[in-house]
């Protein structure tokens, strides 16, 4: 495994699944082996860093990282992985022509966040599905029209090729590739060691992105925002918002699209979801309970929301997600 180095990279997009694949070779290694007869088991992964000529590279965030090898020099991987971060704006050309060189005798190629701007710089985006982090999927696909852009899940497979969302949603790609190939306990394994939950679905929705509707800026919608997300239960319709905000409801609906960004009724279905997501990560209410507390009424009506926008229904996201409170 390779994983490509620049300036400007996103620091926790490179320390993140390399902590999941280094967690997995320390797993591996703990396991039983079998009879001393058998060959020993080679180490799953060997993880190894590179950038234009070997040198170190500066983080966004200012870390300095020594790479093992240089980018023009480095032997073609079975997964090249590709990192995000700001120096993907303005990518340097060695970088993009070596990994456009490496990507087709990988047997994976996955980016990080951003990172698909440089897989799609070097066109190996060009007709596939993809996507990145929420705040620039509109920009992935202005510039790489070639490029289908999916701006809601959390990763992306199509093919060979592998992109992720935003930051942490690296680690759950990561995640997906040590179940792919060492199986769900192993994956179990070092989602626990991380203190991180197994995982994520691909499909489920980039929360960021869901609640990423800006703050209104006048005082009335803001109280409006706020009611919403602490009474996710109540009578939340265009009519009883709009008294809220002591306006006509014609008046709220576009002032709301105008400074919030999404309609009020996108607003309050996010609201729920997000509440209805939280009581079932962190309670031990019952699905019908949670359902009328997130403003549902009905369990069937929870669980078409849930397949909808994340792609799981509710009792499965409460066995991937509940924590576990002793």
């Amino acid at each position: 495994m390779l994983i490509v180095l620049f300036d400007g990279v996103q620091s926790l997009d490179v320390t993140g699944p390399l902590e999941v694949f280094t967690a997995a070779v320390q797993a591996a290694a703990a396991t039983p082996r079998a009879p001393a007869s058998e060959a020993a088991r080679p180490a799953p992964y060997r993880v190894r860093t590179a950038s234009p000529g070997g040198r170190p590279v500066r983080t966004s965030a200012g870390l300095r990282i020594v790479p093992d090898t240089g980018l023009e020099t480095a032997a073609t991987p079975g997964t090249l992985l590709v990192p995000g971060g700001q120096g993907t704006h303005r990518p340097e050309p060695e970088v993009v022509a070596r990994v456009a060189a490496l990507a087709p005798g990988a047997r994976r190629v996955v980016s990080v966040c951003t990172g698909a701007f440089l897989l799609a710089e070097a066109g190996l985006l060009d007709g596939r599905r993809a996507t990145t982090h929420w705040a620039y999927c509109a920009t992935l696909a202005r510039r790489f029209p070639a490029t289908e852009v999916d701006p809601e899940p959390i990763f992306v497979r199509d093919g060979k090729y592998a992109t992720s969302a935003g930051v942490t949603a690296g680690i759950d790609l990561a995640l997906a590739l040590v179940e792919e190939d060492l199986g769900r306990d192993a994956a179990l394994a070092v989602a626990r060691g991380l203190v991180v939950f197994l995982r994520r679905p691909g499909g489920q929705a980039q929360f960021s992105a869901q609640l990423a509707a800006q703050i209104a800026e006048r005082e009335p919608l803001r109280d409006v925002q706020r009611w919403i997300t602490e009474h996710p239960e109540a009578d939340l319709s265009v009519d009883a918002l709009a008294a809220r905000a002591a306006l006509s409801p014609r008046q709220f609906a576009r002032a709301f699209r105008a400074e919030v960004g999404v309609t009020p009724g996108q607003y309050v279905d996010r609201a729920r979801l997000e509440a209805a997501r939280r009581l079932l990560e962190d309670t031990a209410f019952g699905v019908a309970e949670i359902a009328r507390a997130a403003g549902y009424g009905t369990p069937e009506a929870m669980r078409r929301a849930f397949l909808r926008s994340l792609a799981v229904p509710p009792a499965e996201y409460r066995r991937r997600f509940h924590t576990v409170r002793s």
